[in-house]
């Protein structure tokens, strides 16, 4: 786990942590090594024999990072295996309700007006909501400096704490906070409306009709790793977040569940790959 606890990486892992473990009746731990936009718990991963003991849950980040680094220190392609691709979430701008601007419009209105006066924060260099927050940040204009975090959760305690103004964040680890009426949700990145927020706007209703971006949670193990013990967990695991109990506490955390094969994994992958390499270099985007 390249982020830190609580984070919605994180949240995933332990719910399928503890299933495996008692489907399996063998411990499976969680071992988080955040830092480094996650490049350090990645190429810990990928040093690891493949012998299918060490296995990589990690966001986005895994596929933003490539184009973001000019030596991440992994190749997602040489150096790992896709295993399933459990479930995504989309991402939302949240700010501290002391925050003098309510709606999307009244944020783009309000930076614009005090260009570096704000910041926001997000879960570190190279992930999904950063990217996301920089792609907005161009398309919309104004000046608002990024202030990267070790994981979804530590960049919403910030935000929470008042330390920063926003986060743009991955929905789990926010969603609580916007029900408890702690945090401003002002727009949500997904192509249409989430289901849990349904007073939310999408980014693109709000006057950028072709912005989406979710955050994927990919399952990868190290290159190498023999196929059947690939295809054993992907047949496990997509069993458990399809399970009633399971399915039902992903989606009211705020997750979108999937089935995705090893190949189908590997596909989106590819796809991804692909499309933030274009954001990156249209914008110019540089790692802070």
């Amino acid at each position: 786990m390249p982020f830190a606890p609580g984070g919605p990486s994180d949240i995933v892992a332990r719910i399928l942590a503890q299933k495996l473990t008692e489907r399996f009746n063998q411990s499976f731990m969680i071992e988080n090594r955040p830092g480094g936009s996650a490049n350090i718990g990645m190429v810990q991963v990928a040093k690891s024999p493949p012998d299918g003991y060490t296995i990589l849950l990690v966001s986005s980040s895994f596929v933003i990072n490539p184009a973001l680094f000019a030596n991440p220190g992994y190749d997602p392609y040489k150096d790992f295996a896709p295993l399933a691709m459990p479930v995504s979430s989309p991402n939302i701008l949240v700010a501290h309700p002391s925050l003098p601007a309510k709606t999307m419009k009244e944020f783009l209105a309000l930076v614009k007006a005090n260009p570096g006066k704000y910041d926001y924060a997000s879960p570190g260099n190279g992930s999904g909501p950063h990217l996301s927050a920089e792609l907005l940040i161009l398309q919309g204009g104004g000046d608002i400096k990024h202030i990267p975090y070790n994981g979804g959760a530590p960049a919403i305690q910030a935000v929470l704490g008042n330390q920063v103004a926003l986060a743009f964040s991955a929905l789990p680890p926010a969603l609580p906070h916007i029900n408890g009426q702690k945090l401003i949700p002002l727009a949500i990145s997904s192509k249409s409306r989430f289901a849990a927020l349904p007073a939310v706007p999408t980014i693109a209703e709000s006057g950028f009709p072709d912005f989406e971006g979710d955050t994927q949670q990919f399952i990868m193990v190290p290159a190498g790793t023999p196929k059947m013990i690939i295809d054993l967990l992907n047949q496990e695991i997509i069993k458990i977040v399809n399970a009633p109990d399971t399915k039902d506490k992903l989606s009211s955390l705020g997750y979108s569940l999937s089935s995705h094969t090893p190949e189908q994994t590997g596909a989106l992958i590819k796809t991804e790959i692909a499309k933030w390499t274009r954001v990156v270099k249209a914008g110019n985007i540089k790692p802070d």
